[in-house]
């Protein structure tokens, strides 16, 4: 991790994911290229961890325009879905939200938004754009009314990875998910299976929740292209795909899973959201601490055949006792400071809408007019003493709420703390950390 992208959520899950830096074991690929170039009869070719890791990526993150133009909250486990295929299911019942404050999917600044100077930058370009650099880091500016000025002390929390990196957690794990060989911890995590794609694997990080990585590349439904009447590729199609499993059969999964790993799957709360057209039945399980869901969470995807893969933290989360915080007008106030910066977590309704997010319309949009017509030349240039454009987003922060959220400490260990949610008038939120500053430790790197 450098200092370039230190608080960049995208390169932050990138950096922990626990397969990241594994290599082909030895004589992957040469057999590869054998398979490949060798009659289709004689063999089918092997997966590797790179494709596995593209397909764990790809429902979890939308494409950039989509998220210029509705933010979700992308915690460790949080899941910007569009058209879902039956409602969540919640099981646990009422915890609050999540809050998380590494922003909404760029670095405590909102959306990322294109370079306009680039070919997804001109696709981006209008009300999405608009709309998303509003709710950039600065560029704001916060009025508040009815906040209390009470402050307080609440709970907070941390994973203690240590008490359950040892062969017999990880082993657990690994049988439930039915790997019979013994974990071994090499090259700084815990793996279980080979680690080529060849057959199911398992890799358990020593980062600071112990999370794990669990797939099964031979129950991913087999993915097809189709061609039209011109030989022309067409759209993707999947073949023989079986009907997918029940959402209670993914729950349950993931149920047995946190109970193999020795964790009380009553503190968890569980949905199950799958995108529209899924090849996979998935499930999450939010850990839930006074009444608070936390923003990391334990996923499942579930095939007809069994789990295709698994992911979350087998570090418990234990109490770290009790925190000063400051008032929920002081946290309005910290929007305003550039140690803490505003970290948008959700934009409002209004305002995808208007930005076209498709996900909140009943009924896709249609278009009504013609296109606009193609430039036939540059902008003119500005005249002298043409004011420089510096759009200002007015935000009025009209409620708080005082949660928890997971915060990464230098040393690579997590804490659990207390962070507010404050929301505007429009209904947008915004995240700031709620510890008083004489538990803050503000000296640099």
């Amino acid at each position: 991790m450098t200092e370039d992208n230190e608080l960049d959520p995208l390169a932050r899950l990138r950096a922990s994911d626990p397969a990241a830096d594994v290599e082909p074991s030895e004589g992957f690929v040469a057999g590869v290229v054998a398979r490949a170039t060798a009659d289709e009869d004689e063999t089918a070719p092997v997966s590797d961890l790179a494709a596995a890791r593209r397909r764990r990526r790809r429902p979890l993150w939308r494409p950039l325009v989509a998220v210029a133009a509705s933010i979700a909250i992308v915690g460790g486990a949080g899941f910007a879905i569009g058209t879902t295929t039956g409602a969540g299911t919640t099981l646990a019942g009422g915890a609050a939200a999540p809050i998380s404050l590494q922003g909404g999917g760029s670095s405590g600044s909102g959306a990322q938004v294109p370079n306009a100077g680039s070919a997804e930058g001109r696709v981006a370009s209008g009300a999405a754009s608009d709309l998303a650099a509003r709710y950039r880091f600065g560029r704001n500016s916060f009025t508040a009314s009815g906040l209390s000025a009470d402050a307080g002390t609440a709970k907070a929390y941390t994973f203690d990875a240590r008490s359950a990196s040892d062969v017999k957690t990880v082993t657990a794990l690994a049988t439930a998910l039915g790997i019979t060989t013994t974990p071994q911890l090499t090259n700084g995590s815990w793996t279980a299976g080979p680690q080529d794609g060849s057959a199911p694997s398992l890799t358990v990080g020593l980062d600071g929740t112990l999370s794990f990585y669990y797939a099964n590349q031979k129950l991913y439904p087999s993915p097809c292209v189709t061609t039209d009447s011109n030989g022309d590729t067409a759209e993707p199609c999947v073949a023989n795909t079986p009907a997918l499993p029940a959402q209670d059969a993914a729950v349950a999964a993931l149920r047995s899973l946190i109970t193999a790993a020795g964790r009380d799957p009553g503190t968890f709360e569980y949905t199950s959201e799958t995108a529209d057209g899924a090849l996979t039945r998935t499930a999450q399980a939010w850990p839930v601490v006074d009444g608070q869901r936390v923003d990391q969470a334990w996923s499942v995807e579930l095939t007809t055949e069994g789990v295709a893969s698994a992911s979350g933290f087998l570090a418990p989360i234990v109490g770290l006792g009790d925190y000063p915080v400051v008032s929920a007008q002081q946290a309005f106030e910290r929007l305003s400071d550039p140690r803490f910066g505003a970290q948008v977590t959700a934009m409002p309704l209004a305002a995808r809408a208007e930005a076209g997010d498709v996900s909140t319309d009943p009924v896709p949009p249609t278009d009504t007019g013609a296109a606009e017509p193609p430039a036939t030349q540059p902008p003119a240039a500005p005249r002298a003493g043409t004011p420089l454009s510096w759009p200002i987003h007015r935000v009025h922060i009209v409620s708080a709420r005082l949660g928890l959220a997971s915060q990464w400490q230098p040393d690579g260990s997590v804490l659990v703390v207390p962070a507010y949610e404050l929301t505007d008038s429009d209904g947008g939120t915004w995240s700031v950390v709620a510890v008083a500053d004489a538990k803050l430790d503000f000296s640099t790197q």
